[in-house]
């Protein structure tokens, strides 16, 4: 069965799409830690990062740089941060967090609840840099 994130790249699902090329997909995560907060994913579907061939793997990361150095121009903040989780959806994903400290990166804490127009705007902004 198709993970949510594949009925996204199919189309299925709306989101708020950032880039995409033939293997890879990058996405407003729709339940942000901070603005700006992006996924990207690869098109195969595979729950574990660790699972990816090499060139799969490689290619997943210069392509969530690429996505990442648009969102450092786009968003104010001190860098973006990278993590790797995979517990909630069964298919590989990249978060992409702006951040200011540390504490940006927990996951535990409270969800931005962000309007579908923030959302577009913050889309368009991260597009526009790539």
């Amino acid at each position: 069965m198709a993970t949510i994130f594949t009925k996204i790249i199919n189309g299925e699902i709306p989101c708020y799409k950032i880039a995409e090329d033939d293997k890879y997909f990058a996405f407003l995560d729709i339940n942000p830690v901070k603005k700006g907060h992006t996924l990207v994913i690869p098109k195969i579907e595979d729950d574990y990062i660790f699972n990816l061939d090499d060139d799969t793997l490689s290619g997943l990361v210069l392509f969530a740089k690429k996505v990442a150095l648009a969102m450092e121009s786009a968003m104010p903040c001190k860098r973006i941060g990278l993590a790797v989780m995979g517990m909630e959806v069964p298919h590989v994903h990249i978060h992409l967090v702006p951040m200011e400290n540390e504490g940006d990166l927990n996951f535990a804490k409270e969800k931005l609840k962000l309007t579908p127009a923030e959302m577009n705007e913050i889309a368009e902004k991260i597009r526009k840099e790539l």
